[in-house]
């Protein structure tokens, strides 16, 4: 086998695949900082998620229409306030089973309406999905009940931008902040109780 020998510098060097030692000073600092002037700026830019494009649109807008359903239902009209809803929608009233019909969230909003002095509520966070066809909405609502009684409380709702760019509600969930109040005692409870 033939060995290739070069004399460099007064030092005699083999070309056998042997560990260079001219890389073992500069020559590595200098291809560790060009290795990193290239994947680094490559490695920030692939870790921010992607721009939407109108995602600051869709956030507005659905703010908009939660707004323009909060007035609606402070001025108690029932049919606007019932328009908010897409078809299959669900409401999750506080203390009662999930109300998944037309004619049943008709029914809830009418109690509610037919026992309010005012209602008004008001978001305070939105999150709308990468796609862009949907937003939970978190906020705070206060309302006053005919005898004078006050209720505040939270609400989460997702909305789902439908055909046309339309948002409408598809979950409607909303608890007081109030304690609860103990429950009213039976007939059947208070005779037990006496015993």
């Amino acid at each position: 086998m033939i060995r290739d020998i070069r004399v460099i510098r007064g030092q005699t060097k083999e070309l056998t695949g042997k560990k260079n030692p001219d890389f073992d000073g500069g020559m590595k600092t200098r291809v560790i900082l060009i290795i990193t002037l290239v994947v680094l700026p490559i490695a920030i830019v692939c870790n921010f998620p992607p721009t939407i494009k109108g995602a600051g649109a869709d956030e507005k807008a659905v703010r908009e229409a939660d707004a323009a359903w909060s007035k609606v239902a402070g001025a108690k009209d029932l049919d606007k306030t019932l328009s908010f809803y897409a078809d299959d929608a669900i409401v999750l009233p506080p203390n009662e089973a999930a109300v998944t019909t037309t004619d049943g969230i008709r029914n809830l909003w009418k109690g509610f309406l037919d026992s309010l002095q005012n209602i008004g509520w008001k978001t305070t966070r939105v999150e709308t999905s990468k796609a862009g066809d949907m937003a939970c909405l978190i906020g705070t609502y206060e309302m006053t009940m005919k005898d004078g009684s006050k209720d505040k409380g939270k609400y989460c709702e997702v909305w789902e931008k439908k055909a046309g760019g339309k948002w409408k509600v598809a979950t409607d969930m909303f608890s007081s902040d109030l304690p609860a109040q103990p429950a009213a005692s039976s007939p059947a409870s208070t005779a037990a109780e006496k015993k």
